[in-house]
């Protein structure tokens, strides 16, 4: 069985939209315009690029990214991955031919199927709705949090407010850092 990481820059109150300039949400860019840049701060993420053997994303992530990242040095790991993409309405003729193998999943169903196989870690990035999603199927068994010292408000928020049992996370590894980010990755306890 593989693990499945989700991996987000969160806000303190819990928003994970538009941290990297995406448009269309009035906090856009909230990463780097409101916080300090500290090089040390991201060391996770290009950890991430190692340990990881395929890449997951739901729609709306993917047409954010796939435009960017396959020419982008920061994301060179991620190139020859695969990539997984849950979406109900792309069409193979919609997926970009620069960014190595990439397989729709049309539900949280094939995702499940998906890590019932063979193989490392698969990470999770961007993909608000469907990290809620996956959450409360149960499906997600780490977090990489990048924590930003920051109240957005409102926002799309990484946890789903469903209303369900708690569930328990054990902190593994955690870090603050001189720009006030804390670093936390927990394991989701079962």
């Amino acid at each position: 069985m593989r693990t499945l990481i989700s991996t987000a820059f969160i806000s303190l109150d819990g928003v994970v939209e538009g941290p990297g300039g995406e448009p269309g949400y009035r906090n856009s860019g909230w990463t780097f315009k409101d916080v300090e840049f500290v090089p040390e701060a991201y060391e996770i993420k290009g950890r991430e690029q190692e340990e990881a053997t395929a890449m997951l994303m739901g729609r709306v992530s993917y047409e954010a990214f796939s435009p960017v990242w396959p020419d982008m040095a920061d994301f060179a790991g991620y190139k020859g991955m695969p990539k997984f993409v849950v979406s109900t309405t792309l069409t193979d003729a919609d997926l970009v031919t620069n960014w190595g193998e990439t397989t729709i999943l049309r539900s949280i169903d094939e995702v499940a199927a998906l890590k019932d196989t063979d193989g490392g870690p698969i990470i999770i990035h961007g993909s608000a709705s469907l990290n809620r999603g996956l959450s409360d199927a149960g499906l997600i068994d780490r977090y990489h949090l990048l924590v930003f010292p920051l109240l957005l408000g409102a926002g799309k928020r990484l946890f789903s407010e469903s209303d369900k049992d708690a569930q328990k996370l054990k902190l593994v590894e955690s870090a603050t850092y001189s720009n006030g980010i804390q670093k936390n990755i927990f394991d989701v306890v079962r």
